[in-house]
C-alpha cells in the first residue's frame, strides 16, 4: 500500500493542530504546547524514508514520531491519516494484514496510540464490545474511509 505526504497534506496536519509545518528534507517537525496544562509535543513525520532493499518492497515508507515529556510514541509504515479541524485532531494509520495502528495527535496537546486493532472491530457495534476495547474501536473507525477495501 503505497502513500505519500502531499505539500497540501503537511499544511493541512499544521492548521488543525495550530501548529507551523518546519520543513528540513523530508522531515517535517510541528511543535505543540499548551500553555494552561504546560503540555508539550513535537511531531515529526519523516516521508519517502530509505528503506534496504529487501524491506522496501510494496512497503509504506512513512515514520511518524512524537515526542512528549513522558513517552515517545511512533508509527512506522504510516498508510495514511484523516484530520479533523472540528474534532481538532489527526489521526495517522498504519494498516497491514487486517489490523489497524493508529496514532492520534490532538490540538490541545494530547496523544494516544492503538496497535494492532483488528479491522473488524471498526465497524461493530461499540455497545456489544467490551469497555476495555471502546475507546480504540470508536477512535480508528473514522479512519474506515481511508481504504476502500475494508468489510
Amino acid at each position: 500500500m503505497s502513500f505519500s505526504f502531499s505539500t497540501e497534506d503537511l499544511e493541512r496536519i499544521g492548521s488543525v493542530l495550530n501548529a507551523t509545518p518546519k520543513h528540513d528534507g523530508k522531515l517535517v517537525r510541528y511543535e505543540l504546547q499548551n500553555e494552561e496544562s504546560g503540555r508539550q509535543i513535537s511531531l515529526e513525520i519523516l516521508t519517502d524514508l530509505e528503506m534496504p532493499d529487501k524491506l522496501a518492497e510494496g512497503q509504506p515508507n512513512n515514520l511518524v514520531s512524537v515526542v512528549t515529556q513522558d513517552s515517545f510514541l511512533q508509527l512506522q509504515g504510516c498508510t495514511g491519516f484523516i484530520s479533523s479541524q472540528e474534532l481538532g485532531e489527526v489521526i495517522f494509520v498504519a494498516r497491514t494484514a487486517g489490523r489497524t495502528c493508529g496514532l492520534v495527535i490532538e490540538r490541545e496537546v494530547f496523544s494516544s496510540l492503538y496497535a494492532n486493532v483488528d479491522e473488524r472491530l471498526l465497524s461493530t457495534d461499540f455497545e456489544k464490545l467490551p469497555p476495555e476495547m471502546i475507546m480504540s474501536s470508536v477512535a480508528l473507525s473514522l479512519t474506515e474511509t481511508l481504504f476502500n477495501d475494508m468489510n
